[in-house]
């Protein structure tokens, strides 16, 4: 799918660009932190998320500069949960994006802070005015991501089901808990994205509800990809550690259905996510080749 990829790729272009407006830098030793924060979000990645938030935005013909704020605000409450899921008493890697990870390269503390730092300025962001011009809409955008990030059926909440046990557990009780985990760490974020870009179009409830399916059939779809780039991805390419997921004794998609038959339902949820969003018409198009470029993709 060239025109996709040239399409991802500009829109990387044009967020890597306007990052750095982003990050005024403090005088003092304090500004330690914020060059953390900075080398954590600048360390490349498709950038999927933000780029979620401006195609669907753009479905109601929200411009890109004008969805920006709420991407960024995504990208960066992202990278924090990088920052922290990297760290030794959680995942303890040490590349991150072909790259030292945050506490290897500054160091533990430093790295808490950044993370710290970048969930709070998320919110920061989502607040202030040119996020949108209608009060009732940040607090919108605020609240769904405040929830998505959480801790009662958010992100927090799936990286503490991540760092639980399978042992003594049926395969039908892992196949439960595995999606269930899917749906808080990695969909959360990912249906955010979709919700976020419905707000700020003023969508109608059903339009609302498409993309919102939309974005519960590729995050599902998404995660199990990772799983298989985690048993067989190209590890220059992945830019992290690989095999770890079976070390840790991770409960994972191909570890409870094996390979092939986890391609199989990532292909199928694919399908059902792009039928979803019949509703767009014609300009449901790149969401669509969005949907094939997550299977598709080699890290």
């Amino acid at each position: 799918m060239p025109d996709f990829s040239e399409k991802l790729k500009s829109y990387t272009e044009y967020f890597n660009h306007e990052l750095p407006h982003f990050f005024p830098f403090p005088s003092g030793a304090e500004k330690r932190v914020v060059e953390a924060m900075l080398y954590s979000v600048a360390n490349g990645g498709k950038r999927l998320r933000p780029f979620l938030v401006s195609e669907t935005a753009a479905l109601f013909g929200i411009p890109q500069q004008q969805s920006l704020p709420t991407a960024a605000a995504l990208e960066f409450l992202h990278s924090y949960s990088l920052i922290h899921d990297d760290l030794p008493a959680m995942d303890n890697d040490d590349l991150r994006r072909g790259k030292p990870t945050c506490h290897k390269q500054f160091d533990e503390a430093t790295a808490i802070l950044a993370g710290d730092g970048l969930l709070t300025y998320a919110f920061e962001i989502l607040s202030d005015s040119p996020t949108a011009s209608s009060p009732s809409t940040r607090c919108a955008l605020i609240s769904l991501l405040a929830k998505a990030a959480g801790a009662f059926s958010g992100m927090i909440a799936g990286q503490m089901l991540d760092l639980s046990s399978a042992d003594n557990l049926s395969s039908s009780e892992q196949e439960f808990l595995i999606k269930h985990i899917e749906e808080m760490k990695t969909g959360c974020l990912l249906r955010y994205a979709c919700e976020a870009g419905a707000v700020l179009g003023n969508a109608s409830d059903e339009q609302k509800q498409a993309l919102i399916t939309y974005s519960r059939k590729i995050g599902i779809a998404f995660q199990i990809t990772d799983d298989i780039l985690d048993v067989e991805g190209n590890p220059a390419l992945v830019g992290k550690t690989l095999n770890k997921d079976a070390a840790q004794g991770k409960m994972t998609f191909v570890g409870l259905y094996g390979l092939e038959k986890a391609k199989q339902i990532a292909r199928q949820l694919i399908e059902e996510a792009k039928t979803s969003i019949s509703v767009f018409g014609s300009k449901n198009q790149t969401l669509k080749d969005l949907a094939d470029f997550i299977i598709s993709r080699n890290k």
